[in-house]
C-alpha cells in the first residue's frame, strides 16, 4: 500500500461537528477499501486567497492515509460529489510525519522578545534622514562622478542634473546614470548664436 497525505476544504457555513462527521465518513471509505487512516488534524476555519464556490473561508482538515490507490480514488470520487467539500488534494509521500503539522504547531510566545526589545519603526538608528519613496534616505547621489540627482528615464533634463558643466563632466542632456539603452538628447545650438557667418 502507498502512503498519502490528504487535505480537504469544507464550506464555511457548516459546523465543526459536521466537518468531523465528514472526516469520519471518508475514513470509513478508506478502511472499507483495505487501507488505514493515521493522523487526522482539524486545522479550523481559515481565509481563502480567492473565492471558491462563493466561499471566502473554509474548514481545513488533514488525513494521513496508508491505502491502496483504488480506495483513495473512491474517497476522492465521493468528495467530488459532496456539496460540502469545495476542494481536496491528495499527495503521495515516502513517509508520514509523526509530529504535528506546521499548521498545528504553536509558537511559544514566551521565547519571543517583547516589541519594546526589538525596537519599533522610530528606532532605526544610523539610517540617515528622510527615507521614504522619494526622500533619498541612505542612498548616495546618482550617476557617475558624484553628479547631483535626477537623470533616470527623462534623460537628465531636470535642474541640477546633466547640463553643460555639470559635476562629473557629463555632456548636456546625457543623464540617466549608468543605465544602458538610453540615447542622449540631441543638443541644440546655443541661443546667443545669431547665425552671423564670416
Amino acid at each position: 500500500m502507498a502512503l498519502y497525505e490528504h487535505v480537504f476544504m469544507a464550506r464555511q457555513d457548516i459546523s465543526q461537528s459536521q466537518v468531523e462527521g465528514l472526516i469520519k465518513e471518508y475514513a470509513d471509505v478508506i478502511t472499507e477499501g483495505g487501507g488505514k487512516v493515521g493522523k487526522v488534524e482539524y486545522w479550523g476555519v481559515k481565509n481563502l486567497a480567492y473565492k471558491i464556490k462563493k466561499n471566502r473561508k473554509a474548514h481545513y482538515a488533514l488525513m494521513n492515509l496508508d491505502a491502496p490507490p483504488a480506495a483513495v480514488a473512491e474517497m476522492e470520487r465521493r468528495m467530488g460529489l459532496s456539496t460540502d467539500v469545495i476542494r481536496f488534494m491528495t499527495i503521495k509521500v515516502e513517509v508520514h510525519e509523526v509530529e504535528p503539522s506546521i499548521q498545528m504547531r504553536k509558537v511559544d510566545r514566551e521565547d519571543r522578545p517583547e516589541r519594546g526589545e526589538r525596537g519599533g519603526f522610530g528606532d532605526r538608528g544610523g539610517r540617515g534622514g528622510g527615507g521614504g519613496f522619494r526622500g533619498g534616505g541612505d542612498r548616495g547621489p546618482r550617476g557617475a562622478g558624484g553628479g547631483a540627482g535626477g537623470g533616470g528615464f527623462r534623460g537628465g533634463d531636470r535642474a541640477g542634473s546633466g547640463g553643460a558643466g555639470a559635476p562629473g563632466g557629463r555632456p548636456a542632456g546625457a543623464g540617466g546614470g549608468d543605465r544602458g539603452g538610453f540615447r542622449p538628447r540631441p543638443t541644440t545650438p546655443a541661443a546667443d548664436d545669431t547665425g552671423s557667418q564670416e
